[in-house]
């Protein structure tokens, strides 16, 4: 296969971080140029893979704008996971169809650079829609769902219910029996979630709703909280919470920090707070428990259990403009198609 010299990419303008303001930012212009660019080479240990799809997450709008807690390096193309072929580097990987990890070389362009070891060759009945994002978001529901069964409370509770990650969540405990607690802003998700197997929905701004919170956590005992915001509604959740209570943070979509003003639970009631990241999680995970889930998480697509909803594919060539209006709608779900 005879490769071009120059891609298209949306590549970094800064380096490290930026204060920021802790919202997630939907014009993504100040940040990103679309530009050509060489075609990166492999180097031992790596291959070259040609993008059929990559992932927009809100890790990689906190990533863009250096509010991530990863430094940016500026002429770098962005974008953390994708789908495509191996088409340099090691031959015996050659024309294998895999998601992959962007090694310091994102997926945001036409071809990206992937660590061998760190790639998941893909089932043929997994779409391309779902292997896209097939590592950030399920993996981390599994890892962490993981977390939760093992507390043996039966129940546990989750921000950003509505999202992609949160809808994972909810298919895991359906199909496992855990009484799951998904917390929304807009009451109209409710129905939706409550078809998708929650034992109940929390709405934030619901006038009732600490006690709700309270009621609920009174009947179904969660211990574990998982949270994606970090905002005023996950302080007052783990108050509401019972003896021995984890807040488990693994996201920052607040531009407001929340207040703690219950300190005595973390002395009489042994709370905690911590957090939670795939990268420290897959370092600490020995080899063949990741593979487990690999497997699972496949099949789980593969057989419908799990779906990624995309509410738009966008051309790579268009992408930097189209990003406010796609970025702005509603339970957002956006990918790049080079």
């Amino acid at each position: 296969m005879t490769l071009p010299k120059t891609m298209t990419a949306l590549i970094l303008r800064q380096d490290g971080y930026a204060p920021g303001t802790g919202e997630m930012p939907t014009d993504l212009s100040p940040f990103v140029d679309l530009a050509e660019i060489p075609v990166p080479e492999p180097r031992e240990g790596q291959v070259l893979v040609k993008v059929a799809r990559a992932a927009v997450n809100p890790s990689d709008l906190m990533f863009v704008s250096g509010q991530y807690g990863q430094p940016r390096k500026a002429g770098l193309p962005a974008g953390f996971e994708g789908v495509g072929e191996v088409v340099a580097g090691n031959p015996a990987l050659l024309g294998q169809r895999v998601s992959f990890f962007g090694m310091g070389w994102g997926t945001w362009a036409e071809y990206a650079i992937a660590d061998a070891r760190m790639m998941i060759p893909l089932r043929p009945d997994v779409s391309d829609a779902d292997a896209a994002g097939l590592i950030v978001n399920p993996m981390t529901a599994m890892a962490m769902f993981d977390i939760a069964r093992e507390d043996g409370a039966g129940a546990f509770v989750f921000t950003a219910g509505g999202s992609q990650l949160g809808k994972f969540l909810l298919g895991l405990a359906r199909d496992t029996g855990v009484a799951a607690i998904p917390v929304v802003r807009r009451a109209e998700q409710a129905p939706a979630l409550k078809a998708l197997g929650a034992a109940e929905v929390l709405v934030s701004t619901s006038p009732d709703f600490v006690k709700r919170a309270k009621d609920v956590f009174a009947k179904h005992g969660p211990r574990i909280l998982l949270d994606a915001v970090a905002d005023q509604v996950a302080a007052d959740l783990f108050a509401a919470m019972p003896r021995g209570a984890r807040w488990i943070c693994y996201g920052r979509l607040a531009s407001t920090p929340p207040r703690l003003d219950q300190m005595g639970q973390f002395i009489f009631m042994n709370k905690r707070i911590e957090g939670f990241w795939l990268t420290n999680w897959l370092r600490a995970t020995p080899p063949e428990t990741v593979a487990q889930v690999v497997a699972e998480m496949q099949g789980r697509f593969a057989s419908g259990a799990w779906r990624t909803d995309v509410s738009e594919l966008l051309p790579l060539s268009q992408a930097l403009e189209r990003f406010p209006a796609a970025l702005s709608a509603k339970d957002a779900k956006v990918q790049i198609a080079p």
